[in-house]
């Protein structure tokens, strides 16, 4: 029989993460390509998540600080960035997340986003764990390729032991190689062991980082797989990139979920997680 830790509740606006509630969604395109696409984009995703009838959290990057090639689009920047999620949040009503790169951005960016995320390659940086945590904002802090689920425990100690415990571990994959990434399902319960929602970052897992020379590549035919694999091992939540047109996205266009194919994925998700909660309450 089934069993699986029960993680922690954590509270995002009206929203409730972890523990026994329903599975949620982070999901928005890579970086904010310009406001009115940003807008267009949230609002449609969160009219599909709200027909999936799945908890949803808007993202978006004001800011990808580790492009592959100085040449690649970066974002709008932080000021900017933040009035356009500020704007979002306020008109459509919804939680917003967003990356920190530095210590210095995480006062600011709290003063806006509801969620506050440590990119994986940033994971173990002790200085801007502890300014995102002294924000008082819930922290979702990503799995650096090249950390084992288990070394994770000292990453959520850090936040911890800075006074924040509202805290999201999400899992993207290891290094496997050069320019690829595997997902080992086995990380999803031993995350979950540390007590706090497990998230699975389902489109970077099929990221080829640095694949395309100046860009990474991807293999989105495999989005929906490891999806349903990381779903059926109890996770809390499903983070996605998604875009409206991923050939012409600005960023990580290569592994984002085409938006046409989102509802469908979500139906498939949520009567897959619905069913594995019943198992493991058993």
């Amino acid at each position: 029989m089934l069993r699986m830790d029960r993680t922690r509740e954590i509270a995002v606006g009206s929203l409730r993460l972890g523990g026994a509630n329903p599975l949620f969604l982070i999901a928005g395109p890579c970086v904010i390509e310009s406001e009115a696409h940003a807008r267009k984009m949230a609002e449609q995703v969160a009219r599909i998540a709200g027909d999936a009838g799945m908890p949803f959290l808007f993202k978006a990057s004001y800011d990808k600080a580790n492009r592959s090639s100085a040449k690649g689009f970066r974002g709008p920047g932080l000021k900017e960035g933040l009035r356009i999620l500020q704007k979002i949040k306020a008109d459509l009503k919804l939680p917003v997340l967003t990356d920190i790169h530095e210590a210095a951005q995480a006062a600011e960016v709290a003063e806006v986003c509801d969620v506050l995320q440590i990119p994986a390659f940033l994971s173990r940086q002790t200085d801007l764990l502890v300014a995102a945590a002294k924000t008082g904002r819930v922290v979702n802090v990503k799995k650096g390729q090249f950390l084992s689920p288990w070394d994770m425990s000292n990453v959520v100690e850090k936040i911890a032991g800075a006074g924040n415990t509202k805290i999201v571990v999400t899992e993207r994959g290891a290094s496997f190689g050069y320019q690829n990434l595997v997902v080992d399902v086995r990380a999803f319960p031993i995350l979950r062991k540390l007590g706090y929602p497990v998230v699975f970052d389902v489109t970077h897992a099929v990221q080829l980082p640095g694949g395309q020379g100046h860009a990474s590549g991807g293999q989105p035919e495999f989005i929906e797989p490891l999806a349903r694999a990381g779903v059926a091992a109890g996770v809390d939540g499903i983070f996605l990139e998604t875009h409206d047109n991923p050939a012409a996205a600005l960023s990580d266009g290569a592994n984002a979920l085409p938006l046409e194919q989102l509802a469908g994925l979500l139906e498939r998700l949520k009567e897959l997680s619905s069913l594995v909660r019943r198992w493991s309450a058993q």
